[in-house]
């Protein structure tokens, strides 16, 4: 079982993250990120996908910096690199930068092996992430992720949440996370029962929610297990753009008076009630910005974006940034996929 507790900061110049498991790979990749920014709050960061990447434009990323200060370079899949770049990515090694951090992201097996042995010769720090093949790793695994987040998880919940989840690492982390959240810090197998009938019932509606009231983690994890559950994408932008919009329609009038709502905007009621609990911590500008933002995922969803899952994730995540600025949001954990 690799261990999951976050790797040391980058003190290498050089860094490889190898492996076939994506979560780790991206957690390695985020705990890197933010060891960067710790050291320079003001770094210069890119990230590239190696498969058709011009040499050229690798090179000006690695190029001395005008303007000073650290800089952070993401080069991901060079399992896939073709063999002019990675001519260059050898050739960058024997005489890297002391002011970039240089991170190749892997995805295990033999291809572009030579580039890793040569980093590894060059002295590059290295985050192993390999495929959890066995049922103690993935147990392994679950009792870690609800440790960290402050709980703890009876065997008979971990077995009950493995076979109710499955073996994605990613679906096992958001699951842990909202368990703790929902249950607090104690998880039985009957909160594992209880937990897995409410997420079958996920829609559109209930990502919304979570958004509207900032709740970054919450969010992206009910939308990923939308996503699972196959939701499909059109209807999970359509219901962020409607709780949007109807934040902004109740939010704009002069009276908190439900029923003077309710007949202004011939909505019913409960869904004004709604809408008011939604709408607080917001304030005008950002709800016209978010309105936006949903605009733009619409259009994303309907074949705009090369990736209707990315567009969905990063739009939610930019609406909670906007209520966080506005002063109400709730933040919480972040998770990225690389």
């Amino acid at each position: 079982m690799p261990p999951t507790a976050a790797p040391p900061p980058p003190l290498s110049r050089l860094r490889l993250v190898v492996g076939e498991e994506e979560l780790l790979r991206a957690r390695a990749v985020s705990e890197v990120r933010a060891a960067v920014r710790r050291m320079d709050p003001d770094s210069e960061e890119h990230e590239l996908a190696a498969l058709g990447l011009p040499v050229g434009q690798l090179a000006d990323v690695l190029a001395p910096s005008l303007f000073g200060g650290h800089r952070l370079v993401v080069v991901t899949g060079v399992h896939e690199a073709a063999g002019a770049l990675v001519d260059s990515l050898l050739s960058y090694a024997k005489d890297p930068d002391p002011e970039l951090t240089l991170v190749l992201v892997h995805s295990g097996g033999k291809r572009n092996e030579a580039l890793l042995k040569a980093f590894r010769q060059a002295g590059a720090a290295e985050d192993e992430c390999p495929k959890l093949v066995s049922a103690g790793d993935r147990m392994t695994f679950v009792r870690n992720e609800v440790r960290r987040v402050g709980g703890k998880i009876t065997p008979d919940a971990a077995t009950a949440l493995l076979e109710a989840v499955g073996n994605d690492l990613r679906s096992l982390s958001a699951a842990a996370s909202q368990l703790v959240s929902d249950f607090g810090g104690s998880i039985d197998a009957d909160a594992v029962a209880r937990f897995h009938r409410g997420q079958a019932e996920v829609t559109g509606f209930t990502v919304a929610e979570r958004v509207l009231v900032g709740d970054n983690a919450g969010s992206i994890e009910m939308l990923r297990w939308a996503l699972d559950r196959g939701v499909p994408h059109v209807l999970l932008a359509d219901a962020i753009a409607d709780g949007v919009r109807t934040a902004a329609r109740v939010a704009s009038l002069g009276t908190t008076n439900i029923g003077d709502l309710a007949r202004q905007l011939k909505m019913p009621p409960w869904k004004v009630k709604k809408a008011q609990a939604q709408s607080r911590g917001w304030t005008i500008p950002a709800l016209q910005q978010a309105i936006g933002v949903a605009a733009e995922l619409n259009a994303d969803v309907k074949g705009v974006a090369a990736s209707a899952d990315y567009a969905l994730e990063r739009a939610v995540r930019r609406i909670v940034e906007l209520r966080t600025a506005a002063g109400g949001g709730r933040g919480g954990r972040s998770t990225s996929r690389y």
